[in-house]
C-alpha cells in the first residue's frame, strides 16, 4: 500500500483549516451615563449707578439787583416753587425767571419743594439802586380830571389789569432781550419827582425819543394779549405782548398797530409804529416790563443800546 505524501505547507494548511481559533464572544459596550443637568451660577446682581440729585439753584447771572430781571434752574425734582412766599412758574426743564421790583427790600428769598417732601432755601442778596430823584420845593399840580376821563378811565384800567394777567405759552422769557427801537433815552426807569418832600409816581418804563411813524419790534417772542387802535386817555394807542412765565412788554404812545390779540410774535418782528397819541409832550415810545406785578427795567434786561 502506498502513503501519498502531503507536503509540509499543505498540512499546515489543513490543520489550520480544521483547527481555527473560535473568536472571543463581543464584549457588550457600558451604557453611556445620562447627561448631568448643571445650573449655570447666578449671575451677580449689576447695581445701578446712582445719580446724584442736585439740590442747588443755579443761576445765569450772581447780579440781583431792584429792577433787574434773572433766570435760573431749580434744584432736581422740584414740584413747587415760592419767591418771596409766593408760589411761580417752574419750566418742565427745570428754568425758571425771577424779577425784583424798583422798590424791593434788601433781600429775596427762594423756596423749591422736592418730590421727597423735602425743601430747598436761598436767600439772595438785592443790590440797591441810585433813582434819578428831582426834588421841587413847589407843590405838584393837582387839576381835576374831566368827567370825561371819569367815564372812561375805570374800563381802561380794567383792560390793562386784565392784560397783565393773562398767560401764555410763550418762550420769549428765555431770550436775551433787544431794544424795540433805537433812539436817545429821554426818560429812565425810576426816575420820580418829590413836590416839598412828597413823592409823585416813579417812571415805569424807558421813554426813547423817535419820530412819529419809526417802526417799533417786538424785544423777544410772544404772544399779543391786548391791543387798543383807539386811544386811551393817558396811554394812548397801545398793546400788550407776553413773554410767558409773568413776563410782558406793554408799548404806548403808538401811532398805528401792526398785530391782533392773540397773535404770536417773533424777536425782530415789526408789531407797530411809535407815535405821540395820549398824554404825551412828544413823540416817542414808551416801553414797560413787569413780572407778576414787579415793575423792571428795560436797560437792564435789554442791555446797553449800543449793543445787541
Amino acid at each position: 500500500m502506498r502513503v501519498k505524501k502531503v507536503g509540509f505547507v499543505a498540512a499546515l494548511t489543513a490543520l489550520a483549516g480544521g483547527c481555527a481559533a473560535v473568536p472571543p464572544p463581543a464584549t457588550r459596550a457600558a451604557p453611556a451615563p445620562a447627561p448631568t443637568s448643571v445650573t449655570p451660577p447666578t449671575p451677580a446682581p449689576i447695581a445701578t449707578p446712582v445719580v446724584p440729585i442736585d439740590r442747588s439753584f443755579h443761576f445765569d447771572s450772581d447780579e440781583f439787583i431792584q429792577g433787574g430781571l434773572v433766570r435760573g434752574e431749580a434744584p432736581d425734582t422740584t414740584q413747587r416753587l415760592t419767591f418771596d412766599g409766593k408760589p411761580i412758574e417752574v419750566a418742565p426743564d427745570g428754568r425758571f425767571l425771577i424779577a425784583f421790583d424798583r422798590d424791593h427790600g434788601d433781600t429775596a428769598a427762594l423756596v423749591a419743594t422736592l418730590a421727597d417732601g423735602s425743601t430747598v432755601s436761598d436767600t439772595l442778596p438785592i443790590a440797591k439802586r441810585e433813582w434819578r430823584i428831582e426834588r421841587l420845593n413847589r407843590l405838584r399840580k393837582v387839576s381835576q380830571p374831566s368827567a370825561e376821563f371819569q367815564r372812561r378811565r375805570p374800563g381802561e384800567l380794567e383792560q390793562i389789569h386784565a392784560a397783565r394777567a393773562e398767560h401764555t405759552d410763550a418762550t420769549g422769557w428765555r431770550q436775551k432781550f433787544i431794544w424795540p427801537v433805537r433812539g436817545r433815552i429821554s426818560g429812565l426807569f425810576g426816575s420820580q419827582r418829590f413836590y416839598r418832600g412828597e413823592p409823585g409816581a416813579y417812571h415805569s418804563g424807558t421813554d426813547i425819543a423817535v419820530p412819529t411813524g419809526t417802526p417799533i419790534v417786538a424785544p423777544a417772542d410772544g404772544v399779543v394779549t391786548m391791543i387798543s387802535r383807539a386811544p386811551f386817555t393817558l396811554e394812548g394807542k397801545l398793546l400788550f405782548i407776553d413773554h410767558g412765565m409773568g413776563l410782558n412788554s406793554v408799548f404806548i404812545h403808538l401811532s398805528g398797530i401792526d398785530v391782533e390779540p392773540g397773535q404770536h410774535v417773533k424777536q425782530g418782528q415789526k408789531i407797530a409804529e411809535s407815535g405821540a397819541t395820549g398824554r404825551a409832550t412828544g413823540p416817542h415810545l414808551h416801553w414797560g416790563l413787569m413780572w407778576n406785578g414787579a415793575r423792571i427795567d428795560p436797560l437792564l434786561v435789554a442791555g446797553p443800546m449800543g449793543s445787541r
